[in-house]
C-alpha cells in the first residue's frame, strides 16, 4: 500500500485518530459531569483503592494484590536499579520460564510491553526501562477479550457495560510473499511497519508458508495495531457470574476494564481456563467502541454514557467519605502522566 492510501486511510478511518482529536470534542460533557461532582477530578472516588481512582499513575503490582489470586499471572515486580543478573534470577526462582511478558509498573497503551524470549533480550529490556516493570509468566490461550465493569457503591452485583475481542494483530502467508510484503498488504500491519522493523529486523524477509497464520504482536493493544471487534451482544448470565466472581471480592472496585485471555468463550463464562492480565480503572476506556464497523458518533455516546456511570459511582462514594482529587494534585498528576508516556513511547 502506497503513502497515499496509507494517509487516506487513517484520515477515513477514525479508529486511528490521535486521542486527543477523539477526545476532546467531549469536553463539554465532561465539564458538566464535573460541575454535578463539584470536582474536575472526581475520579478519584470512582475506585478509592486505587491510586487515582485508576485514572493514571497507578501501579499494576498494586492492582494485582487486590485481584484474587488464582485469577492471575504469576508475576514478579522488578525495581528499575535492580540489576539484569538478580532480575533474572528473582524470575527464574518463581518459576516463570522463557518466554514471558515484561511490561512497565506504571504503564500505559501497551507502550513498553515486550514478550522476551532470552535472556539477553531480557538484559536489553533491563537496561531500557525507565521506571519499575513487571515480569509476568505468558499466558498460553491465544483470544483475548475486554470487559468492561460497573457496580455501584452498595449493590453486591456489578454489571458488563461492553465486551470486546481483541484480534492479534497477524498476517497469514501465500507461500511466496515476504513477510515484509505482507505486513505491506494490509494498512492495519502497514501502520505498525516501523515498530516491526525494529522487532524483526532481516526476518522480514522470510516468505511465510500458504495459509500460516503469523502473529506480529502477541497481545491485544489497539495502538500495537490489533482490531477490537464489540461482542456486547454475547454477554449472558455466566458471564456476568465469572466477573462477578472476580470483582466481587476486590475492595472498593467499582468501574473498570478487565483484560482477559481465554481458551473458548463458552469456558470463560463457566469460570474456567482463563487469565485476568490486566484491570483498569477510571482511566480504562471502553474499548468495544473502536470496532470498525461503529461511527465516530456512535463512539462519542457511549463514552459518555460511561463516564455518566463513573460519574454516579464517584458522588456515590463521595458521599461516604472518599475524597476527590485536589486541582493541584489533579494537575501534578497528568504532568507526570505526560512524561512517563513520552519515556515509554520510545519502544
Amino acid at each position: 500500500m502506497d503513502s497515499l492510501k496509507l494517509i487516506w486511510h487513517r484520515i477515513t478511518n477514525w479508529e486511528y485518530w490521535p486521542f486527543w482529536m477523539v477526545y476532546y470534542p467531549l469536553f463539554p460533557v465532561w465539564l458538566y459531569y464535573s460541575f454535578k461532582a463539584r470536582s474536575l477530578f472526581f475520579f478519584n472516588a470512582a475506585n478509592p483503592a486505587m491510586k487515582n481512582g485508576g485514572m493514571a499513575m497507578e501501579s499494576k503490582m498494586e492492582i494485582y494484590k487486590m485481584i484474587p489470586p488464582q485469577f492471575i499471572p504469576k508475576t514478579v515486580f522488578i525495581p528499575k536499579d535492580q540489576s539484569p543478573e538478580k532480575a533474572l534470577e528473582r524470575v527464574l526462582a518463581s518459576d516463570i520460564g522463557f518466554p514471558f511478558i515484561a511490561k512497565p509498573d506504571i504503564g500505559m497503551k501497551a507502550f513498553g510491553v515486550e514478550k522476551i524470549h532470552n535472556k539477553d533480550e531480557f538484559r536489553n529490556y533491563v537496561s531500557w526501562s525507565p521506571s519499575n516493570f513487571l515480569v509476568q509468566e505468558l499466558i498460553p490461550y491465544r483470544k483475548e477479550v475486554g470487559v468492561f465493569y460497573v457496580r455501584k457503591p452498595d449493590e453486591e452485583q456489578g454489571k458488563i457495560t461492553g465486551v470486546v475481542s481483541k484480534e492479534f494483530l497477524s498476517v497469514v502467508g501465500d507461500g511466496s510473499s515476504t513477510l515484509l510484503e505482507l505486513i505491506k498488504s494490509n494498512p492495519r500491519s502497514h501502520l505498525q511497519l516501523k515498530t516491526l522493523k525494529r522487532k524483526f529486523g532481516v526476518g522480514l524477509n522470510k516468505v511465510i508458508a500458504n495459509g500460516e497464520e503469523f502473529i506480529l504482536v502477541p497481545y491485544g493493544s489497539h495502538t500495537r495495531g490489533a482490531k477490537f471487534v464489540d461482542i456486547s451482544h454475547l454477554i449472558n448470565e455466566g458471564l456476568v457470574k465469572t466477573i462477578n466472581g472476580i470483582c466481587g471480592p476486590m475492595k472498593d472496585f467499582h468501574y473498570g476494564r478487565l483484560d482477559v485471555l481465554y481458551n473458548t468463550f463458552e469456558e470463560l463464562c463457566e469460570g474456567k481456563n482463563f487469565s485476568v492480565i490486566e484491570i483498569n480503572g477510571a482511566g480504562g476506556e471502553a474499548t468495544h467502541i473502536y470496532d470498525p464497523e461503529h461511527s465516530l458518533f456512535w463512539a462519542w455516546r457511549e463514552v459518555t454514557r460511561h463516564w455518566g456511570m463513573m460519574n454516579e459511582v464517584s458522588i456515590l462514594n463521595h458521599q461516604k467519605g472518599h475524597s476527590y482529587l485536589s486541582f493541584k494534585d489533579g494537575r501534578a498528576m497528568l504532568k507526570a502522566n505526560g512524561m512517563l508516556q513520552a519515556q515509554l513511547r520510545v519502544t
